[in-house]
């Protein structure tokens, strides 16, 4: 799977433009909001942002900035989930999930070393990923790397709507278009 393939797939979860009053990202276009287009140069209304533009933006700000490349290179489907998060929930929260997912599938370290939980996906975390890997084979890494991500992104969307009751709104679509979708 490719990085153009891991895009396409959140751009057709993300849809089309929403201005939902309910909100505090206001109008998006393709999970792109207002304030991340006008920081990448659109200046035009959200309704007519390009689709190329979001593509380009998915890349540089989803991808290759938070570094996710690197977990493309090992799974693309783990690659999927956390840049799929990242657009949704930013890329340092979803990169924070990743690294706690694999802190706690490590035994207490009899697998492999615990990892700093900073956010940044670098040799440290990589390696982690690939000893989990090993450990457990590339298709049980990957289930229990997806159902801890799921998890830790629905425990996200939970204290959301329990804190704030606007978010409630959102609690379906969430559980049907985010966790365990990619």
């Amino acid at each position: 799977m490719t990085i153009d393939q891991l895009i396409e797939g959140t751009l057709v979860r993300e849809g089309g433009y929403v201005d939902h009053p309910s909100d505090p990202g206001g109008a998006t276009k393709y999970g792109i909001t207002q304030r991340v287009a006008r920081a990448n140069g659109y200046s035009g209304p959200m309704r007519d942002f390009p689709i190329a533009l979001a593509r380009d933006i998915y890349r540089r700000e989803y991808v290759e900035k938070p570094g996710l490349l690197g977990i493309a290179e090992i799974d693309p489907h783990v690659a999927e989930e956390v840049i799929d998060s990242g657009v949704n929930v930013g890329p340092k929260r979803a990169k924070l999930w990743f690294q706690q997912a694999l802190n706690l599938l490590n035994r207490r370290g009899q697998d492999y070393a615990d990892i700093s939980e900073d956010g940044a996906i670098g040799p440290a975390t990589l390696g982690a990923f690939r000893a989990l890997r090993r450990r457990r084979g590339e298709a049980e890494a990957r289930e229990l790397m997806l159902k801890a991500l799921n998890g830790l992104q629905f425990a996200h969307y939970f204290a959301l709507a329990r804190g704030n009751a606007r978010f409630e709104d959102f609690m379906a679509g969430w559980l049907d278009n985010r966790v365990g979708a990619a």
